[in-house]
């Protein structure tokens, strides 16, 4: 029982590997998820996806958008939506510093992981800037790059 406390502590349970392409991240911010009983049940088997997700500031409140989490498999008479709008549990002096930075900037909020911390959901989200297509290549360049200098690298320690 001590072991799966631990091994759930901080299990990541769904990245968002697309934000990093699409956007500069800036500044992260860790939140809670207000969640469903099915929803969480649903999450523990995987049936998470963060793809085209976004965030959105509305009356001081911090919402999850685009979300899909999948039914759960034993499910009798309770379900969920599966792309319903899920609060962010955030301070009141985050929620102004990310409303204050959005609006001025025109910056967006996007989660880039869903992860388990103390058998609680969690969420981290980033303000982000988008990238225009010459960053893009740019990311994709750099990576090839470091990729072959590490197979080098590799290669001349043998």
């Amino acid at each position: 029982m001590a072991t799966d406390k631990k091994r759930d502590a901080s299990r990541v349970i769904a990245d968002n590997r697309k934000a990093f392409y699409d956007y500069h991240v800036l500044e992260s911010f860790e939140a809670g998820v207000a969640l469903l009983g099915t929803e969480v049940k649903a999450i523990r088997e995987g049936r998470v996806n963060l793809r085209d997700s976004y965030a959105r500031l509305d009356k001081g409140e911090v919402w999850l958008l685009n979300v899909h989490i999948s039914p759960y498999s034993h499910t009798g008479s309770a379900f969920h939506e599966e792309k319903r709008q899920r609060k962010l549990l955030l301070h009141r002096h985050e929620i102004q510093k990310l409303t204050g930075r959005v609006v001025e900037k025109g910056l967006t909020l996007v989660p880039l992981q869903l992860y388990w911390k103390n058998g609680r959901v969690k969420a981290q989200i980033a303000l982000v800037k988008g990238k225009q297509t010459h960053d893009k290549r740019e990311t994709i360049r750099r990576r090839e790059v470091d990729r072959e200098t590490r197979a080098a690298v590799k290669e001349r320690q043998r």
